[in-house]
């Protein structure tokens, strides 16, 4: 299995969705964001919070190439810039474990 930031740079996505979804993370704040995705309660570490918002983001990006009438582009720019947002937080806490 891939570690979690092999499996986000690989991604490959538009580019202007991509785009706006490192534009948005710039403001990412976790607890309103995060609960805003998954649900409100206690939030999960950094790196299971990845993991959730991977395969939420996959099934998002299945309806958007099937060109399915049940993909929101707003929904999928969320889960990106949520995406981006965990990565940058779960590398800080790596560095800072290793410090």
């Amino acid at each position: 299995m891939q570690d979690l930031m092999t499996m986000i740079t690989t991604l490959r996505r538009p580019r202007m969705l991509t785009r706006a979804a490192k534009f948005g993370a710039q403001d990412y704040n976790r607890d309103r964001h995060l609960q805003r995705i998954l649900g409100y309660g206690s939030l999960p570490g950094s790196g299971q919070a990845l993991l959730r918002l991977i395969e939420m983001e996959k099934e998002v990006d299945a309806q958007r190439k099937d060109d399915d009438a049940a993909y929101s582009l707003v929904r999928h720019l969320d889960l990106l810039i949520a995406l981006l947002g965990e990565a940058q937080l779960y590398q800080a806490s790596r560095a800072h474990a290793f410090q």
